[in-house]
């Protein structure tokens, strides 16, 4: 694997993490509630674990398994709804100084960690772009080549995140209109990237090609 092969890697994997998307919303979500630190280092710990579990072959074995995909993507569908209603119900949005306990530090990394973890973006990511890069002719194990490119993939999720998390807290914590619509356009994200999982599964799933 060579070095131009991590930089191009670097640079498709930083395109996909600007791409708002749940993880977006999540740590939008934690800047609001002033849980950032939780939120993103959940959200981290998801993309780690994937990654560890395709750098063990195991990613490969899924996706033999369209059944196999279509169940997480749908578990991960299923989360995002419930946790994009539980923000719009609870989210009058958190003015300056309220909100700063809301949640156990422990409770948003558990759920910075599902959001990430059954993410189907971070799958095709792993399961369909990263492989390309990596050499069984290399000198490098093809396991160790996942490594280092993963690594790489978190440092940029790590930059991003923690990025749009703090400007979230800075810019909106002293405006509660601000925050509180920002609070529900991301609820809303959140339940709309649900919603287009489950649709878009349950069309691969009973289109003809499906069956063939």
């Amino acid at each position: 694997m060579s070095g131009s092969a991590i930089v191009a890697f670097g640079g498709i994997s930083l395109l996909f993490i600007l791409t708002p998307g749940a993880d977006w919303a999540y740590a939008i979500s934690g800047g609001l509630k002033r849980r950032v630190v939780p939120a993103v280092s959940g959200l981290l710990l998801g993309h780690v674990v994937v990654l560890a579990i395709v750098a063990a072959g195991v990613g490969a074995l899924i996706g033999r398994f369209p059944m196999a995909l279509t169940g997480l993507t749908l578990a991960g569908a299923a989360y995002l709804l419930w946790l994009g209603w539980g923000v719009l119900r609870s989210s009058s949005a958190p003015r300056a100084g309220e909100g700063a306990d809301d949640g156990t530090a422990r409770s948003w990394v558990a759920r910075g960690f599902a959001v990430s973890g059954l993410n189907p973006k971070l799958l095709l990511l792993t399961l369909a772009v990263l492989p390309p890069f990596t050499s069984a002719a290399g000198p490098w194990p093809v396991g160790l080549q996942i490594v280092v490119l993963g690594a790489v993939h978190v440092v940029n999720c790590a930059i991003v995140y923690f990025a749009v998390g703090f400007a979230a807290r800075r810019v909106l914590s002293a405006r509660p209109i601000a925050a509180r619509i920002v609070s529900r356009v991301s609820g809303f994200a959140m339940i709309a990237i649900g919603v287009f999982l489950v649709a878009e599964r349950v069309a691969h799933v009973v289109s003809p090609s499906a069956f063939a």
